[in-house]
């Protein structure tokens, strides 16, 4: 039988088309035709006024933090359930990440917890839209613009995930993109800062190159180009913008497919769930997430492991989620914690995630669906 991986990188069918015109360029560093290509394409779906390709996301969420110039003394509250680049991204510059909870529904930062974790060093809040599913940016805007504070959305699940009609990554200062192989499109290892305050732009391309104003020069702007400020070399390879941009261009395409899994599974495993006190994927009303997880909340901690286990030895993989940054090793190193985040530490030991890419057929769709049904929660299979 076939193993069901969790995740698995789609082939649009022209990424080699697209590398093999990168290297007949001979153009194969950064800022060539196809990274040129790949942020007009991402300005203009996602309703931005600039978007610069990066190594990954760590390195955009890195680039945010130093276009806010944080430094020693300055704290960022960010949510204690993320991973590790959200809070790396401002310990790097010597701040201090201030872990807040999260919301029980949705695993969202909560804003009353931000409010309540503001002190006179707070510089910036970075929001995580978990599992595509927007946080509250209507109170945490609000928040932020009370208290004098930057918003940067961590936006690594979010590409397609709109309030409305407004696409996420549109509503901070900064937002950051991956295109990491478990995002639904993908060039193994990428990112992108996007910029929606024109007063950060010219100095984001300088900084993104290493410290130089060579963007300018590569405009005709200047006649030659220097050291002019801080940075480092956060340029992705050309060869790397081909594979993204065959991916973005059959992004309608793979996101139908992985909606089309989504749905299934919330079809599907809804009469299951409630006969075993299992939560399933919430989402609330007038937003639309990009089907880039689909997880269940299982009703005890033993449970995730059963679960996790049960469908391993079926040959289909499934996996745990984040574990909390505030008790973490670097958290307690690295971070300050006003109050105990409950709710990340009970979601982190109950909620499990099902296999979601676009490669899957009805058939795996079929076999994860049964083989999750077989499954009895340990309090009621005593």
């Amino acid at each position: 039988m076939t193993r069901i991986l969790f995740s698995e990188p789609h082939r649009s069918g022209r990424e080699l088309e697209y590398v093999n015109e990168a290297l007949a360029s001979q153009i194969w560093q950064g800022d060539g035709e196809f990274t040129k290509r790949a942020c007009r394409w991402l300005e203009e779906y996602i309703g931005v006024p600039h978007a610069l390709l990066t190594t990954s996301c760590t390195h955009a969420l890195e680039l945010a933090a130093m276009l806010l110039d944080l430094g020693d003394g300055d704290e960022v509250i960010v949510p204690s359930f993320t991973f590790s680049s959200t809070a790396c991204a401002v310990a790097i510059r010597g701040a201090r990440p201030v872990f807040v909870d999260v919301e029980p529904e949705t695993f969202n930062i909560d804003p009353v917890k931000v409010e309540g974790a503001i002190t006179p060093a707070t510089r910036a809040i970075f929001v995580v839209h978990y599992a595509g599913v927007a946080a509250d940016m209507e109170q945490l805007l609000r928040i932020a613009e009370a208290h004098g504070l930057v918003v940067v959305e961590d936006n690594a699940h979010s590409l397609g995930a709109y309030v409305g009609d407004r696409h996420l990554g549109t509503y901070g200062a900064f937002a950051a993109q991956s295109w990491h192989a478990t995002k639904n499109i993908s060039c193994g290892e990428g990112g992108a800062l996007l910029v929606n305050d024109d007063r950060y732009f010219e100095r984001a391309e300088i900084l993104r190159e290493k410290g130089t104003n060579r963007s300018r020069f590569l405009r005709g702007a200047v006649d030659r180009y220097t050291w002019v400020d801080q940075g480092s070399s956060y340029l992705p390879s050309d060869l790397l913008a081909a594979v993204l941009l065959a991916q973005m261009e059959t992004f309608d395409e793979i996101q139908a497919k992985r909606h089309h899994v989504w749905d299934a599974y919330a079809d599907q495993l809804a009469v299951w769930a409630a006969n075993q006190g299992v939560r399933p994927m919430f989402v609330p009303e007038g937003l639309r997430p990009p089907a880039h997880i689909y997880y269940m909340v299982m009703p005890t901690a033993q449970d995730q492991v059963g679960l996790i286990a049960h469908l391993r030895e079926r040959d289909i993989i499934a996996t745990f989620h984040y574990q909390p940054l505030d008790s973490s090793t670097a958290g307690r190193r690295f971070g300050r914690t006003p109050e105990p985040c409950t709710v990340t530490e009970w979601a982190s030991r109950r909620l499990v995630r099902l296999p979601l890419h676009a490669n899957l057929t009805d058939s795996d769709i079929e076999r994860v669906v049964k083989d999750v049904q077989s499954y009895r929660c340990e309090s009621l299979a005593r």
